[in-house]
């Protein structure tokens, strides 16, 4: 089995784009090439590190635009997060109101979903709103 032969969004010569509510359901995964012994005979223990500088999200308040750099790091167990459904997914805060916090939050939890991963983080490093820069974490631990 070729580790990408499930995947919807990669490759579609065509793309649906939502902004207004985020939707996990748009994450795609494969297989990890760490947990595969065929493709990492010797066992090595990989992570990865993934900054999504282009994310938006709109203030709940005000709803005002609100910048952020989305910095993922996983160890992952058995599965890799697409990077095209992870941009389509992080499209869908574009119009949606949450606080930094929550989002973050968000974005953590719906990751360790569908990844089951070893280790998660995510931090989201908000461009500053009245002078004050906000970079909340979120971090999974499997225990």
């Amino acid at each position: 089995m070729e580790l990408h032969e499930n995947l919807k969004s990669l490759g579609e010569k065509k793309t649906a784009y939502r902004y207004d509510q985020p939707d996990a359901g748009l994450l795609e995964a494969f297989p990890s090439p760490f947990a595969l012994p065929e493709r990492n005979p010797c066992g090595a223990v990989g992570t990865i590190h993934i900054v999504c500088p282009e994310f938006t999200c709109l203030c709940p308040m005000t709803g005002q635009p609100d910048f952020a750099t989305i910095v993922i790091d996983y160890q992952p167990d058995r599965l890799c997060v697409e990077s095209k459904s992870l941009k389509l997914y992080l499209g869908t805060f574009r119009m949606f109101g949450e606080f930094h916090e929550a989002g973050v939050n968000r974005i953590c939890n719906d990751l360790v979903k569908l990844l089951q991963p070893l280790s998660l983080s995510v931090r989201g490093e908000f461009t500053p709103r009245g002078g004050i820069p906000f970079w909340p974490t979120a971090e999974y631990r499997r225990g």
